[in-house]
């Protein structure tokens, strides 16, 4: 599945998961855009090694998700798009009543409203280039609920059927759009917040990992971040030029429930 000649943005790309799917783009041959929010020389040294260790073109952009305006210039800045991927993301917990209306306002607006954008941008491109594709990010939680998670449900919702209504919008021409639902994806993040909850459980890590984090993963093991680019890969191969509108859960069994 070869992506030679085409240029990918994956949003929030610094770490996690999307640098993990910015790696396997560039693997299967892709141009890459990384993305964050930052302006750092290790968010640049990290295009630098994606170029050299696969041999393809790679920058990094700056520009901040939760203000539409730089959404859009992120696509201008990266002079077009043939691979979009909207993975940037963030989270907080509390009960709806306690929740501060100012994280939902964040959090509406990286997971969700970005995207909006990003897709409204990059589809005038990816037309005028004859090619598309757009895989966004979305979780287990854009197809089930929890508690004390109302805005990031509430946006990856959203982002699911913002996937829907695009694909149907391009159906006749050579785009598609679909969406990715990851359970739980081993990232630095994730990792580091094992040993507190090891210490807060009195339990071993074996023991956190299986039925405290991942209680609703059947599997009981997380996603990697290499089977995330990897699905992004298949997404965007010629194998799955007739799989638009659609979600694809990469959780284990979760949504299975």
């Amino acid at each position: 599945m070869t992506l030679q000649g085409k240029t990918a943005i994956i949003t929030g790309s610094n770490s996690g998961i999307g640098l993990g799917i910015a790696r396997e783009l560039a693997k299967a041959g892709a141009d890459v855009v990384l993305n964050s929010f930052t302006d750092r020389d290790e968010d640049h040294a990290l295009a630098a090694q994606i170029a050299e260790e696969f041999g393809v073109t790679a920058r990094y952009i700056k520009a901040d998700m939760s203000k539409g305006d730089e959404c859009r210039a992120l696509i201008e800045k990266a002079g077009g798009c043939d691979i979009l991927v909207n993975n940037a993301g963030i989270q907080h917990v509390a009960p709806i009543d306690q929740f501060p209306v100012e994280k939902w306002d964040a959090i509406i607006a990286i997971n969700m409203n970005s995207a909006f954008h990003t897709m409204a941008a990059a589809l005038p491109s990816m037309r005028e280039r004859g090619w598309g594709r757009i895989v966004n990010i979305a979780s287990a939680h854009g197809l089930t609920a929890s508690p004390y998670k109302a805005a990031y449900i509430a946006a990856k919702h959203g982002v699911v059927g913002m996937t829907k209504t695009v694909a149907l919008e391009t159906a006749e021409e050579p785009i598609t759009c679909n969406a990715i639902c990851p359970g739980y994806v081993l990232t630095p993040l994730v990792e580091a917040q094992i040993p507190d909850t090891m210490k807060e459980y009195n339990m071993s890590r074996e023991d956190v990992v299986k039925n405290v984090m991942l209680k609703r993963q059947p599997s009981k093991e997380f996603a990697t971040v290499e089977q995330m680019g990897g699905t992004t890969v298949f997404l965007c191969s010629d194998a799955a030029a007739q799989i638009t509108g659609t979600t694809i859960s990469v959780d284990g069994g979760w949504t299975a429930l």
